[in-house]
């Protein structure tokens, strides 16, 4: 077997030889090299789309694509036939990044910090964000504390960002398609989105972006927020309708929004969200560096040798 390997990401190769496979790097932005085409397994991470497009159309032998982003729309997109590939993902390989991005964006809006940077640029003292202030008012979002947090795709990024929330004296609650206790958290089926979004301090969204999941955080479903919420998204940008949430904001029908990911990426310089008021751009910086990639590689390259089921099979 000829597994390529990209050079976009630093992996220690001695993790993942073995299993009667031969490892070859290759560039992520190039074409694949003539004597590369032949090969059985191709790890993707920050491919271009002509990369993709091209490994696509010359690979022929390609049996398994081993995508370490946490969701694999870029091999999608590029028109593999993934009735005959295998498809895995880097689920699992962002969850704590991700995490403490959330924990940070989450401490951003409660506390601030980005109004307070706004002043400083100024030169400004932001006097009304100092000294004696009221604790844990209501209809304010000003701490984690005795805030009510739910998170709205409740997967493993979910799970370790969970314990810092409670840990912080946050009340959460989740929403997935399974539903249950996980570790102490309640975890509702999205059809207990109307009871539970009047409820919500902050709304997180780490939701895939699919047609499933387009718009749900849709002008319906914002003003059953509090008017004093937030809603971070550190999910897919097409799940929430763009045109709805700015609108909301600019008219004073909810508290803000911390947004990582957007439906076009860079946001472009038209977009409202960039003068909308309390919104926080991130350029999708939560994730972008996988953890432990050569263990799930070195995984599943022994479970394809063997024949088994592959761990993250889209």
């Amino acid at each position: 077997m000829k597994l390529l390997y990209p050079t976009s990401l630093k992996l220690n190769i001695e993790l993942i030889q073995g299993f009667n496979a031969s490892l070859h790097p290759y560039d992520v932005k190039a074409p694949i090299p003539e004597d590369l085409v032949d090969a059985d397994i191709m790890v993707t991470w920050t491919n271009t789309p002509d990369n993709l497009r091209d490994a696509c159309a010359r690979m022929k032998n390609l049996r398994w694509i081993q995508s370490l982003a946490a969701g694999p729309n870029d091999v999608i997109s590029a028109g593999f036939d993934l009735n005959k590939i295998t498809l895995t993902t880097g689920s699992g390989l962002h969850d704590h990044t991700v995490a403490e991005h959330t924990l940070g964006l989450l401490l951003n809006a409660a506390r601030r910090f980005y109004e307070m940077r706004d002043y400083q640029v100024n030169n400004t003292w932001a006097a009304h964000l100092g000294g004696p202030q009221p604790d844990r008012p209501a209809g304010a979002f000003t701490t984690l504390r005795d805030a009510r947090v739910l998170i709205w795709g409740y997967g493993n990024i979910a799970k370790a960002l969970a314990p810092h929330l409670v840990g912080l004296g946050a009340k959460v609650r989740g929403i997935a398609r399974s539903t249950g206790v996980r570790n102490g958290i309640e975890v509702y089926s999205d059809d207990r989105l109307a009871e539970l979004l009047p409820e919500t301090d902050a709304l997180v969204m780490i939701l895939p972006g699919d047609e499933s999941t387009r718009h749900v955080l849709n002008s319906d479903r914002i003003a059953q927020l509090p008017k004093h919420a937030w809603v971070v998204n550190v999910g897919r940008g097409i799940s929430i309708d763009e045109d709805a949430l700015a609108d909301a904001l600019n008219e004073g029908r909810l508290g803000g929004a911390a947004l990582d990911v957007f439906k076009t990426e860079p946001l472009p310089e038209d977009s409202r969200l960039w003068k909308a008021k309390n919104v926080i751009v991130s350029p999708h910086a939560a994730g972008g560096r996988p953890q432990n990639a050569e263990k799930l590689i070195a995984e599943n390259l022994r479970r394809f040798a063997a024949g088994q089921k592959l761990k993250n099979a889209y």
